[in-house]
């Protein structure tokens, strides 16, 4: 299996290789934004070790970009100890894991073990009322009719899918939304996206049931 490791420390990714390569995976480092967004755009992977914290760019810009060509790869985050926001963050991103620094490392190889074993033995596709999502090719299909999403709605799909039933509040949908520069979406946007989205999934999208607007408070994923 194969593994991208996104991180600046040297003496960090030395460590990771090292100890992950004794495990019989395959590692393959960048220490910018760029170069791993450059990686992921022309290397398969099984896993994504991303820091949030770059001296260029932002860890939360590579899982954007990963979440773009590889949406079932798994994404696990290095973060600081301290860092609350961060770690939300991520995980409302999409990530299946988070942890902390500094850390063990063997704890750390459970868990990047532990996550690629998630990820398996997840379903291969997730359904949306009547609208089938392939999170591995990243196609979708309405009764079996192919639906072209931008790579934005897709997420925010994906998003509502992940959490039928729950209640997503519009920060949370900011952080799904993140794009490839690393900076939010508006609330307008946020808006325009959702309505994008329901002219394509819905049936009728006046009277939508599938993503359905609780108000003041964000959307819920109807059934």
């Amino acid at each position: 299996m194969r593994i991208l490791l996104v991180e600046d420390d040297a003496a960090i990714v030395a460590t990771l290789s090292e100890l992950l390569a004794s495990e019989g995976y395959e590692v393959e480092s960048a220490s910018r934004q760029d170069a791993a967004i450059d990686l992921l755009a022309t290397s398969s992977y099984d896993l994504a070790l991303l820091d949030v914290s770059l001296e260029q760019g932002s860890g939360f810009a590579v899982c954007a970009a990963a979440r773009e060509v590889a949406p079932a790869m798994p994404v696990v985050f290095l973060t600081a100890s301290d860092d609350e926001y961060s770690t939300v963050a991520g995980l409302d991103m999409g990530a299946v894991d988070y942890i902390a620094k500094p850390f063990r490392a063997r704890e750390l190889l459970a868990r990047v073990n532990a996550a690629l074993r998630r990820i398996q033995g997840q379903p291969t596709s997730l359904m949306l009322g009547d609208v089938e999502i392939d999170p591995v090719s990243a196609t979708v299909r309405k009764r079996g009719e192919e639906i072209v999403l931008s790579a934005l709605e897709y997420r925010l799909l994906l998003l509502f899918a992940q959490n039928s039933g729950s209640l997503i509040s519009r920060e949370r949908m900011r952080s799904a939304l993140w794009d490839s520069a690393g900076e939010y979406v508006s609330d307008n946007a946020i808006n325009v996206y959702v309505k994008r989205l329901r002219e394509k999934i819905e049936d009728d999208p006046s009277d939508p049931r599938l993503v359905v607007t609780v108000r003041g408070l964000g959307y819920k994923a109807g059934c």
